[in-house]
């Protein structure tokens, strides 16, 4: 019981809070529906339920231990992506799904915080072993190799995840400037090159990001939509299920991909801004716990979950008000879907019990 006090209450009421919307959301989602039908709102609940379980499991043990299974854990991501290539379902065209009757898993989910957990370890031991360059190789081998796995699905949304993470977690793992200033010039030459080597759907959404009305009423329509439904919303919304663009389902993915949208449309400006606050409340008290972590694979741990959250929050806003090509990146704690729900309270798990097993006073 005294543990369970000494948890980090205002992140924990930070996620309830977004956890709470989601279902408010999703409620007013699914009776807009023609037929109404609130299986997706079961689903999430029930995935919470298994989220919040692991969440207070792995606050009340030393998230020390996770050291002993980085590597383990590194393996298994390597094997759930070859497995969903092999016997994954596709969805919207993309094979990465695995299906176990009417659930289905997302490897890429659970392979994003096992990533980084690996990462904060193999930083954390190698800074003493390997010299800089050999830390910076071995790291981009690695880290390449999920990667391309990811891409093959093609998920390039979630491999740029990966990718921010790995970079930010490296830069801060004793990496110099002159190092740093390489790596930079040589991911935006591989990022430019990158382009002969994308498909051509990824290709029109890149170019569709720049001018959507290329293709308005194909590749363009998510995001013209998504941009007239933010739009749309005012400053206080237009009220609960009364969204003309989300009720009237002009508006796709609206209770994945494009859930910001239903929010700004329904809740308005003050609503999409409260949305961005308490994700920065959040992400500000994880950045206070990675500083005052009193070890290197905490302090890792922590800034490694904290990039993941942050630029999964900018990636999805970025889509949903035009401002990022669509990436297929759900909104943290919001967006339906369970693996990417249970993922990150789990990963909101391990940041407890930094704050309460590695972490000095806050």
């Amino acid at each position: 019981m005294r543990k369970f006090l000494k948890l980090d209450w205002t992140i924990l009421i930070s996620v309830l809070l977004l956890l709470t919307v989601s279902f408010v959301i999703l409620y007013a989602v699914a009776l807009g529906e023609k037929n109404v039908d609130f299986s997706n709102l079961k689903r999430q609940v029930i995935a919470a339920g298994i989220g919040m379980f692991l969440l207070f499991s792995i606050a009340f043990f030393d998230y020390r231990s996770l050291n002993f299974f980085s590597t383990k854990l590194y393996f298994i991501s390597l094997f759930l992506l070859v497995l969903v290539l092999l016997i994954g379902k596709t969805i919207r065209g993309a094979t990465g799904w695995i299906g176990f009757g009417s659930f289905h898993i997302q490897p890429v989910e659970i392979v994003k915080l096992a990533m980084i957990i690996f990462l904060a370890s193999f930083f954390s031991k190698k800074k003493s072993q390997l010299s800089i360059v050999v830390r910076i190789i071995t790291s981009i081998v690695l880290v390449f190799i999920p990667i391309f796995l990811i891409i093959k699905q093609p998920d390039l949304g979630s491999s740029m995840i990966i990718v921010f993470s790995w970079a930010t977690m490296l830069s801060i793992s004793g990496v110099s400037k002159k190092n740093l200033g390489i790596l930079i010039l040589s991911g935006l030459v591989i990022m430019y090159s990158s382009w002969f080597f994308l498909r051509p759907y990824q290709k029109e959404r890149l170019m569709n990001f720049v001018n959507p009305y290329n293709d308005p009423r194909g590749s363009g329509y998510n995001v013209i939509q998504s941009m007239v439904a933010v739009g749309s919303g005012g400053i206080w919304g237009k009220g609960l299920g009364h969204g003309s663009q989300s009720q009237l389902n002009f508006l796709p993915e609206k209770h994945t991909d494009f859930i910001f949208a239903v929010i700004a449309e329904e809740f308005g400006f003050s609503g999409a801004v409260a949305i961005l606050a308490l994700f920065g409340v959040l992400i500000y008290r994880i950045k206070e716990v990675a500083r005052l972590s009193t070890d290197n694979f905490g302090y890792l741990l922590s800034v490694g979950i904290m990039v993941m959250i942050f630029a999964q929050v900018l990636i999805n806003v970025g889509m949903n008000i035009g401002a990022m090509p669509v990436a297929g990146v759900p909104l943290p704690f919001l967006s339906y879907g369970g693996s990417s729900l249970v993922s990150m309270l789990a990963s909101i798990g391990i940041i407890q019990s930094i704050y309460l097993h590695g972490a000095s006073t806050i």
